[in-house]
């Protein structure tokens, strides 16, 4: 739906967002001419400080799902869906990032890893099982679905402009620079990002602060009587916040396994020295944990919009957010958290193309024309851009059919493919980092039956025992996943012989 911007907003809209393409571009061109290979590419070859490599992962890890896209389902669900998603999965996830990453990045620079498939081929001494890792990284394609769709929300609303125009137009001018600067550029562009969200998570964290003028229970009061659900800690009109399998036990799984995704975990390879870990931890874990709780703001978009219409229409869920902030905010302020929520997707955004890119190029494509083929070492920048063309032509199809067809949201439909990702890359990575010696086929099998067991939970809609949840949420599919493949890793570990020793 577009047009419900006001011609002011839309032309101040349109100023303000040329400016911030212009700077991007800026840093995109300072970093394009310091990268001259792959590696300066995946991780850079300029000395970056520890803050800003920490706001860069923050801005890594919040994308436009925690901005745009979860709010809605706050908006929908209410305080079910406010405790999953601002309570546990955070907590979960950045007590995990702080454990994970120090192993991660002690072999990651031992072995000079520039992927997460190469981070598994070293770990494992397995060419093999690095490009499956590679082949599997494609399914962080729906995440970048995700990210575009939600931007084009946004900017669709504050210009007034088709969809499908701002899909094209958004795709093509992201990755169209993410071919160029890589790591070198991108640190600088997601400190910016970072920095503007931190206002936007502000911005909107108090935007309802008028519905407290009667203290807490008088907000609750409010969600209550536009619907009782709103306030309960169960949902039964969602089938992802029915019970709290759903909301708590399995959110705890994924969040401790959704860091073991390759644009956030890889980020302590930027760091130059191990000195800078401690200070790039607590920065990217308190500025995230902020972003975190930016989707509390979809509560005040419900009492906003208590009938989920406007102007009689009624929103889809991945528009509720972007509403909210184009009908509620002044002019300007209303164009700063735009910029905070484009910055949001794009800074994730970013860190997928270049993650993604780099893995196909050196991962999948290296592979096939042959180690130290002089075509492919003479070529690979311009061959990682051809790479990055075609993701975007993938990401525009994609994208246009979740705008036009979504099940229930989009997130739904990212979930599917990065739960799978993560489930599958959390056994290598955990027993990679905190044992000795692992047998290879235990790690190997366990990949392969957290692949099928999140499937197959998810389109056989299979249900958890003693409970209402079922394979329909991603995040039970991929929690249940997560448990067989552990278990069977360990059984492995113990069962089997020649276990492959560390190199660190």
């Amino acid at each position: 739906m577009t047009g419900i911007a006001s011609q002011n907003l839309v032309i101040a809209g349109w100023i303000i967002i040329s400016v911030y393409m212009a700077i991007i571009l800026y840093f995109v061109i300072r970093g394009a001419l310091r990268t001259k290979n792959m590696s300066d590419y995946a991780v850079g070859n300029m000395s970056f400080s520890p803050v800003s490599v920490g706001l860069a992962l923050a801005a890594s890890m919040t994308s436009a799902a925690t901005f745009i896209i979860n709010p809605g389902f706050i908006a929908l669900y209410g305080i079910s869906a406010v405790i999953s998603f601002a309570v546990v999965i955070p907590i979960a996830s950045l007590i995990s990032l702080i454990i994970l990453t120090k192993g991660f990045r002690k072999h990651g620079q031992t072995v000079k890893a520039l992927t997460m498939a190469q981070w598994m081929e070293t770990r494992y001494k397995s060419k093999g099982y690095g490009i499956f890792f590679a082949f599997l990284s494609l399914l962080l394609i729906t995440f970048i679905v995700l990210i575009v769709v939600g931007l084009t929300k946004i900017l669709s609303k504050t210009l007034n402009v088709s969809e499908i125009y701002i899909l094209v137009g958004v795709v093509v001018f992201i990755f169209g620079y993410m071919m160029f600067g890589g790591a070198n550029s991108m640190v600088y562009t997601n400190t910016i990002q970072a920095t503007l969200m931190l206002l936007v998570a502000i911005i909107l964290l108090t935007s309802g602060y008028e519905h407290f003028s009667n203290g807490i229970h008088g907000f609750l009061d409010k969600l209550n009587a536009i619907d009782p659900k709103l306030t309960q800690l169960t949902n039964d009109s969602s089938f992802l916040f029915r019970d709290f399998v759903e909301i708590i036990f399995a959110q705890i799984i994924v969040g401790v396994a959704i860091v073991c995704q390759p644009h956030i975990i890889t980020k302590s390879l930027l760091l130059k020295t191990d000195r800078d870990m401690n200070r790039y931890l607590w920065v990217g874990v308190s500025v995230e944990f902020l972003f975190f709780l930016v989707v509390i703001a979809g509560l005040y978009a419900r009492i906003a919009f208590p009938d989920l219409t406007i102007d009689g229409t009624p929103l889809k869920m991945d528009g509720i957010m972007s509403a909210y902030v184009v009908r509620e905010f002044p002019v300007y302020i209303g164009l700063i958290v735009v910029l905070g929520l484009i910055s949001a997707g794009i800074s994730t955004l970013e860190g997928l193309i270049q993650s993604l890119g780099s893995t196909i190029t050196n991962d999948i494509i290296r592979p096939m024309m042959g180690e130290g083929n002089p075509n492919f070492n003479d070529n690979q920048i311009i061959i990682n851009r051809g790479v990055i063309t075609v993701l975007a032509v993938i990401s525009i199809w994609l994208g246009y059919d979740q705008l036009i067809h979504p099940k229930l949201s989009v997130a739904i439909f990212a979930q599917n493919g990065v739960y799978a990702y993560f489930a599958a890359a959390f056994v290598p990575i955990l027993f990679g980092m905190f044992l000795k010696s692992i047998p290879r086929n235990a790690v190997i099998t366990a990949t392969v039956i957290a692949i099928i067991v999140h499937f197959t939970m998810y389109y056989a809609k299979i249900a958890i025992p003693f409970s209402k949840a079922t394979g329909e949420n991603p995040g039970v599919a991929a929690a249940t996943a997560i448990v067989a493949a552990v278990i069977v890793g360990f059984i492995l570990k113990y069962a089997l012989k020649e276990p492959v020793n560390a190199d660190v």
